[in-house]
């Protein structure tokens, strides 16, 4: 059983592979009740030729054939980036317990910046959501990550 700042650095690792792949780092981790770490992975959207394949979409998918459930009650997903939309949907229906993510995202976030999708009440279960863990790494590999695109540095 780890700390929750040894979790975020797990999915930064992850983020951190992600972007060697030539993928956007983000990187989730998913913990179960005891702090045994069920699933983890880093953005594929390019290398698998799929929109879906964002971090958390991956360890949702990688938890539930572990499991042998869709649903995942009990678990913490912690992931670098507030996910969006679509992996906000994702985490309710999985009936995640709680989210930790480390950087808000001002352009896309699904759970504090543009929605709230983990707080609606109109939904079926709500996410327990706390931001800002290990949020100047997680920030800082994003930033550095696109300055280096714009920069025509290339990782892959």
């Amino acid at each position: 059983m780890g700390f929750p700042e040894q979790y975020m650095e797990i999915a930064l690792t992850e983020a951190r592979l992600a972007a060697e792949r030539g993928e956007v780092p983000i990187g989730a981790v998913l913990v179960d009740s005891d702090g045994r770490i069920i699933a983890r992975n880093g953005n594929r959207t390019i290398e698998l030729c799929d929109p879906g394949a964002h971090a958390e979409m991956l360890v949702l998918r990688q938890a539930g054939r572990v499991q042998g459930n869709y649903r995942l009650p009990g678990t913490t997903l912690y992931v670098t980036l507030e996910p969006c939309v679509m992996c906000a949907g994702a985490l309710v229906h999985a009936r995640v317990s709680r989210l930790i993510y480390g950087a808000i995202d001002p352009k896309a976030g699904g759970v504090v910046s543009l929605f709230q999708v983990g707080q609606d009440t109109r939904l079926n279960h709500l996410l327990d959501v706390e931001g800002g863990l290990l949020e100047a790494e997680s920030a800082a590999l994003l930033k550095n990550f696109f300055r280096e695109r714009r920069n025509g540095v290339v990782t892959k």
